[in-house]
């Protein structure tokens, strides 16, 4: 859509007729507009920002990059920048207060009203990737003492700011959590019954202090649309929303697909990394791999004698060692996801290992069939015996290896997603060599 109305949205910025503008794109859908706005030049993009009704100017900022927001705000007076800092959700102002410069930060805090300086403070007091940083204070919160009549007008009262209604929490008079009420149990209820006569304390509940991604599993555990947020007494904070989780997936995801190809996790969109910062990601890696690699050169040279006796081994050492690279590279991405959404255990890591043990060995000896057949008509009936054990020494080794290191990692509280394809393959590749020629030097007797 945008490409064939661009050249109409120019014409009318060249005449300056900015109520036919702004008629046109106020009906857009927000994302749509922020790709607008990302083809003008700089002062046409402000313009037209400001042109934009409040209420959708608000939700276009949203959709915006930190760094496009940093550079949008710059350009708004005071005043314009203080009611779109008030207008923001509390979990989207933070999120944009974490990706700016430090200056930037305290001209920004400077324009906030007191409540929301203090709400923006205490929400930043939080570790980085917190649940902490991931709340939102919007939420409807009823007393247990109270009829259903009193809680409907709180939730008509206080729905209108609140990020959602569907829960409605309970707390006492010091704001502990005491339970989670769907809004439809309370609607169906008897205006003269109680809420604690609907209650049955079963409220499951994150730590503010709690990893993100904790919040990403729980949400998942229990099929909720919102979970609340407490401290360490119990004292409701917050709630984390499913669509602020589903962000979370998201670049988790992202990073974990990121490291699983052996590059440093970008942070921020690949649109907007410079060559040199992505050069800066990638090459510590490579050059690791490198150094790991010369594993598989010491090994090619210490068994130079027996390569030269039998020419026909070379033939098949990127047949082999390609498979072990690839069985490796299966078996340690699915462990990782694994681990990674909660399906194993570090404390399984026994079960798992035999599991895999299990199914390295069907594949070797699949595998090692097919590879044996292919060394006898080859290099001769020695060779096919050669190729054949080889293979399924190999696919058993490297199984085990792509199981034990995601495993060895999470043991040592590193990210398993650090046992990237590269990584694996590599250790698997000096394996399978030192496998191929210490077979070949006693079946060949060289």
């Amino acid at each position: 859509m945008l490409l064939s109305v661009l050249p109409d949205i120019k014409e009318l910025i060249e005449k300056k007729d900015w109520y036919a503008l702004r008629g046109t794109i106020a009906k857009w859908p927000a994302p749509e507009i922020v790709d607008l706005l990302l083809t003008l030049d700089k002062p046409e993009r402000v313009l037209l920002f400001r042109l934009l009704p409040r209420q959708l100017s608000e939700e276009v900022f949203s959709y915006f990059e930190p760094e496009e927001q940093n550079a949008l705000l710059k350009e708004l007076t005071d005043e314009e920048t203080r009611q779109l800092l008030a207008s923001l959700p509390p979990d989207d102002r933070t999120a944009l207060f974490e990706e700016l410069p430090g200056q930037a930060t305290q001209r920004l805090l400077n324009l906030l009203s007191p409540e929301d300086l203090k709400e923006v403070r205490q929400l930043l007091g939080y570790p980085e990737e917190s649940v902490g940083r991931l709340m939102t204070p919007d939420y409807v919160a009823v007393r247990p003492n109270w009829t259903v009549a009193q809680a409907l007008e709180q939730i008509r009262q206080k729905g209108k700011d609140s990020e959602t209604v569907n829960m409605i929490y309970v707390v006492d008079d010091s704001w502990k959590l005491l339970d989670a009420l769907e809004l439809r149990r309370i609607i169906l209820a008897n205006p003269t019954d109680y809420i604690e006569q609907l209650m049955d304390y079963s409220v499951v509940s994150l730590s503010a202090f709690d990893d993100r991604e904790r919040a990403v599993y729980m949400i998942q555990r229990y099929d909720v649309f919102a979970l609340p947020v407490v401290d360490s007494n119990g004292v409701l904070l917050g709630i984390v929303t499913a669509d602020d989780v589903m962000d979370v997936a998201q670049e988790e995801a992202t990073e974990d697909f990121h490291k699983g190809a052996a590059v440093a996790p970008l942070k921020v969109s690949y649109r907007e990394a410079g060559i040199w910062s992505l050069y800066a990601k990638r090459i510590g890696w490579l050059i690791t791999l490198v150094f790991v690699n010369l594993a598989s050169s010491g090994v090619i040279s210490a068994f130079e004698h027996t390569l030269s006796s039998a020419i026909a081994l070379a033939f098949f050492i990127p047949l082999l060692i390609d498979s072990g690279g690839n069985a490796g590279s299966q078996s340690a991405t699915l462990m990782v996801r694994a681990l990674a959404t909660g399906e194993v255990k570090v404390d399984q890591w026994i079960r798992t290992v035999l599991k895999e043990l299990g199914v390295g060995v069907a594949l070797g000896l699949t595998m090692g069939f097919a590879g044996s057949l292919l060394g006898y008509f080859r290099g001769g009936p020695a060779i096919g015996v050669v190729v054949g054990l080889s293979m399924l020494a190999i696919i058993v080794v490297a199984n085990i290896i792509g199981v034990a290191i995601p495993f060895l990692l999470t043991k040592f509280r590193l990210d398993p997603a650090v046992a990237s394809s590269p990584l694996i393959t590599s250790v698997a590749d000096a394996a399978g060599l030192l496998i191929y020629f210490v077979i070949a030097s006693n079946v060949l007797h060289l």
